[in-house]
C-alpha cells in the first residue's frame, strides 16, 4: 500500500468515526429533545408549553429574578407560566418532580427537579436559550398542577 493510499484510509476512517458520533449523540438526546434555536430579537421563535428554557425567572420572596432553568406550562399573551428547575432535591416537598439527567441542557448532565407548587409569570422577552422538552410521562404530570 502506498503512502498516498494509507493517509486517505485513515482520513475515511476519521470520517466515519466523526459519523458515528453524531449520530450516537442524536439518539441519546432522545425523542422530543431536539433542539430548537432560542429565540432571537426580531424573530417567532418564543418558548412553547413542555418546552425548557433558561429564563430570568422572579424570585418567590421578593424583587429580582435569577437565570434558572424552567419548564413552559402555557402561554398567554406577553407572559408565559413557568414551573422552576433546580438541581437539589428537597425530598419533603410536595409536587417535586425528577427529571431525566441532562434535561436542562448543561454540559455536566446533572439530575434535576421540577418544583410544581410554585409557579411564576415570566415575560416573553426574558427568555433566552431553549434546553430541550420534557417526555410524555413528565409532562402529563406537570399538566395536573394546572387542573
Amino acid at each position: 500500500m502506498s503512502g498516498t493510499t494509507g493517509i486517505w484510509l485513515a482520513l475515511a476512517a476519521v470520517g466515519v468515526a466523526l459519523l458515528a458520533a453524531v449520530v450516537v449523540a442524536r439518539l441519546r438526546r432522545g425523542p422530543g429533545t431536539g433542539v430548537r434555536p432560542a429565540a432571537r430579537p426580531g424573530t417567532s421563535v418564543r418558548p412553547e408549553p413542555q418546552e425548557i428554557w433558561w429564563a430570568e425567572v422572579p424570585f418567590e420572596d421578593g424583587p429580582g429574578a435569577k437565570d434558572r432553568p424552567c419548564l413552559v406550562l402555557r402561554v398567554r399573551g406577553r407572559t408565559a407560566t413557568v414551573a422552576k428547575i433546580t438541581s437539589k432535591h428537597h425530598a419533603g416537598r410536595p409536587g417535586v418532580l425528577a427529571l431525566p439527567p441532562g434535561s436542562v441542557g448543561d454540559r455536566q448532565g446533572r439530575a434535576s427537579w421540577l418544583e410544581t407548587d410554585e409557579l411564576r409569570e415570566v415575560p416573553l422577552s426574558a427568555f433566552r436559550r431553549r434546553a430541550g422538552a420534557v417526555d410524555r410521562q413528565v409532562w402529563a404530570r406537570a399538566q395536573k398542577v394546572l387542573d
